[in-house]
């Protein structure tokens, strides 16, 4: 019989999954230099807006860790300000399987909260969640 021969890995990843809204994000922290991915793509050319770019920066910048690892992010549903809110949550649960001691410091930032808030539903008889439709006297 063969020996099955493993591959070693290069270096060990470090897992998170965040959520916010409809949009769902994995992350991968690896080793490396500060560099984000999301989705194939540059943080910079994904993400828009300096203010999306900026929340999902923040665990990284808040616990000093911007420049000792990449993250790799794939991320699906929702819109831009979902996603970004996901990859902001993600980044920081994976920052916690890297060195448990940065647990207080995001918890008291709000990171590790997943926001609860989703899209109210279309109610029957009107045009949305809260809109009514006009009011004809006669």
């Amino acid at each position: 019989m063969s020996d099955i021969i493993v591959p070693e890995t290069k270096a060990p990843k470090h897992l998170g999954t965040g959520r916010r809204k409809t949009a769902i994000a994995r992350v991968r922290l690896l080793a490396g230099t500060g560099k984000i991915q999301v989705n194939g793509r540059a943080l910079d050319t994904y993400f828009p807006l300096e203010s999306m770019r900026g929340a999902v920066t923040q665990p990284m910048t808040v616990t000093g860790t911007a420049d000792k690892f990449d993250a790799h992010v794939n991320v699906r549903g929702g819109g831009l300000a979902g996603q970004a809110g996901a990859v902001r949550h993600g980044i920081a649960r994976a920052l916690i399987t890297v060195d448990a001691n940065l647990r207080p410091i995001l918890k008291a930032e709000g990171f590790l909260t997943r926001d609860p808030r989703m899209r109210e539903r279309k109610k029957y008889g009107q045009p949305g969640a809260r809109k009514r439709f006009q009011y004809s006297k006669r």
